[in-house]
């Protein structure tokens, strides 16, 4: 019985194309980018311009595809028993589950030296932690300026000055011109960079150079220029050689880029990409501020409704004014009817009284007549008093009647006078 099963554990059970994809992943991270020598074995040259064919020793074999770029890159044409060296990513083909070398780059066998420094060189550097992506520096959409480490006569410049002045007019571009082959590039390159890393104003590096062979990249695999790019100041992109170039520098590098076009397209926004964005907020802000002012005039429109027009308030005012004063008017003239009526009743009956005592009911009848003419309201406002009342026409007696502020009427023997109460005190 299997070890697991003997202790309760059963082994995972994984879906096939799953279980491709993570040996893949593991292939990915343990061996690539990988270099290998054998012979070329069932060449085949696909209408499509793919090729595919076997690669073996007497040990083993390894079937590789390269596909239409790679190919177009090769300046010999491969033949069955040819000895080459390859450099590629290994990984699994899902579709039939096989082992499989996806060719890179290739070249005749006597070149294993190179890559064999290769390797060396990174992985020291990846033990050491340069490669590492924590490391790496995120690059700022809108640099104010944009530093090149170029040669002067290299077909890398023209590209990249074409793509940064079509994207990036309204950025300055700092040149620093350097050697980018031989023996002493290396040394060039890591200057120009410091050099620029130094200048203020510069807040993205490419670092750029046409393709080639391993050998004439060489200089860009310089121990010295990949510990400089590490310690730069400044984020640098690299874009040396083609897309199936890998170099020291792309790794070392902030950000790699396939070719030196492509790293001049990494370095910033696009200045019609950038307009377009401004467009699109100015639009947002102008909808924005039409909805405001229309929601601001319906609002004024509504408080305008409830409060009208100011000549028809004002004659309502009036016409209520009035209706006060007609109450007024028409309650003194009650009260003084009713007191006539009164004074006439008194004097009947004093009348008759005076029939069986003259004297005395003359006396008794003028003193009630003079008393009755005393209760006259309009007598009383004659005499300097006012009847107060509110704007409702009821009587105000009291000071606890009223209010600060409080709109009142007094009427007087002649009129009517409209009054606000200041301020009240008790007496």
């Amino acid at each position: 019985m299997p070890a697991q099963e003997s202790l309760g554990l059963m082994p995972r059970v994984w879906a096939v194309g799953a279980l491709c994809l993570a040996v893949a992943e593991v292939l990915d991270s343990r061996f690539n980018p990988v270099a290998v020598r054998g012979e070329i074995s069932g060449f085949t040259l696909a209408a499509s311009g793919h090729c595919y064919f076997t690669l073996k020793d007497e040990s083993g074999q390894l079937r590789c595809a390269m596909f239409k770029r790679a190919a177009q890159m090769l300046d010999f044409r491969p033949v069955d028993g040819e000895m080459v060296e390859i450099r590629g990513r290994l990984g699994v083909y899902q579709p039939r589950g096989e082992l499989q070398l996806v060719v890179e780059n290739m070249r005749r066998a006597g070149q294993g030296a190179w890559f064999e420094q290769f390797l060396k060189l990174k992985a020291k550097l990846e033990a050491e932690g340069l490669f590492d992506a924590e490391r790496k520096r995120p690059l700022k959409t809108m640099p104010r300026g944009i530093g090149v480490v170029t040669s002067l006569g290299a077909a890398a410049l023209h590209d990249v000055a074409t793509a940064l002045q079509r994207r990036v007019p309204h950025i300055p571009v700092v040149l620093a011109p350097s050697l980018v082959q031989g023996p002493d590039a290396p040394a060039n390159l890591a200057q120009a960079l410091q050099q620029l890393g130094q200048q203020p104003g510069i807040d993205v590096i490419l670092l750029v150079r046409g393709g080639g062979s391993m050998e004439d990249l060489w200089a860009f695999n310089d121990e010295n220029l990949a510990r400089v790019i590490v310690s730069s100041p400044v984020p640098i992109i690299s874009g040396v050689g083609h897309e199936t170039d890998f170099t020291m520098a792309d790794f070392c590098a902030d950000l790699r880029a396939p070719t030196p076009t492509a790293a001049a397209e990494m370095c910033a926004l696009p200045q019609a990409e950038l307009m377009a964005h401004l467009q699109m907020w100015g639009g947002a802000m102008q909808t924005l501020a039409h909805r405001q002012l229309d929601t601001q005039a319906q609002r004024l429109d509504r408080v305008q409704a409830r409060l009208g027009r100011p000549s028809e308030v004002l004659s309502a005012e009036k016409i209520r004014l009035l209706r006060f004063q007609q109450s007024l008017s028409q309650a003194v003239r009650m009260r003084s009817q009713g007191c006539h009526n009164v004074l006439a009743t008194l004097a009947s009956g004093l009348s008759r009284v005076a029939l069986q005592t003259p004297v005395t009911a003359r006396e008794r009848l003028q003193r009630a007549a003079l008393r009755l003419e005393l209760l006259d309201p309009q007598l009383v406002l004659e005499r300097g008093f006012a009847w107060l009342s509110d704007l409702d026409g009821q009587a105000v007696t009291s000071v606890a009647q009223t209010s600060q502020g409080q709109a009142l009427q007094a009427t007087l023997a002649d009129g009517v006078v409209d009054l606000s109460v200041a301020a009240k005190r008790r007496i």
